[in-house]
């Protein structure tokens, strides 16, 4: 039944026997009280080469993730118990969080958005063409592993306003120290603007350098992307940081300095 990876696991199993998955093969939690979404994913997914794990509810997401820490989550928003906008919310301000893609049966543009501003880094109405998901899955893991390898180890560290932005640790220090928990999308637009400071980007442009073409993303999860950045920004300090340019885009307007 699964020909490149072992049996799909949930929370309270033992550790799966690997067959023939190299054991560093990225590992996708998928979260649905579906049982037969949940077999059909994990199946799929398993079938092209990754470690999948499931849980049926929030709880359970909890106690997978206490065993083996997911690269991805795949996450259903309605639940019973603690839904999916509650869930993705507190994954959001841990430290080194895992990226997430919603799935809902709610699929208009205030939903999407929604999604997106409490943490998730993509979203997908349900019902949902299993080849679409694997394309974002595997355009969020490729994203986040050039992020890693792309970074060197000399002037990894950008400094604006008295912001520091370690791009290799994604460690965003505020003025007086404090680390600022950034999600998957907002540290790459984060870096995207101290790497094009006092310039004025487009959509298109972010969309190019932070998100990349390989995802179907919409203009507007940009600017919820940015809202959210703005946010965390303005939580520390009242001074503006990034500007909306009318009708052009946006621009990080003090300078930086490569550390």
């Amino acid at each position: 039944m699964y020909p490149v990876a072992t049996t799909l696991r949930g929370p309270s199993s033992a550790p799966p026997t690997m067959i023939s998955m190299d054991m560093q093969q990225p590992c996708v939690l998928v979260v649905d009280d579906d049982p037969d979404l949940r077999k059909l994913i994990g199946e799929f997914l398993s079938a092209h080469g990754y470690q999948v794990d499931v849980a049926e509810n929030v709880a359970e997401m909890r106690k997978s993730i206490a065993q083996r820490r997911p690269d991805l989550i795949v996450l259903d928003v309605m639940m019973p118990g603690e839904d999916g906008l509650s869930a993705a919310r507190a994954l959001a301000s841990e430290r080194g969080s895992p990226a997430v893609i919603m799935l809902s049966a709610l699929g208009n543009d205030t939903d999407r958005i929604i999604g997106l501003e409490v943490g998730a880094d993509d979203y997908l109405a349900k019902p949902c063409n299993p080849r679409e998901l694997l394309a974002r899955v595997r355009a969020l893991l490729r994203r986040s592993q050039a992020s890693s390898e792309q970074a060197d180890h000399r002037g990894n560290v950008y400094e604006f306003a008295g912001w520091r932005l370690d791009v290799v640790r994604r460690d965003l220090r505020d003025p007086t120290g404090i680390f600022i928990n950034l999600s998957d999308g907002e540290f790459a637009l984060l870096r995207t603007f101290v790497e094009h400071p006092q310039r004025v980007l487009s959509r298109d442009q972010l969309l190019d350098y932070a998100r990349g073409r390989d995802t179907d993303v919409y203009d507007r999860a940009i600017d919820s992307q940015i809202s959210r950045l703005r946010r965390k920004i303005n939580e520390r300090v009242h001074t503006e940081l990034i500007r909306t340019v009318r009708n052009e885009g946006y621009m990080l307007l003090p300078g930086v300095s490569r550390l």
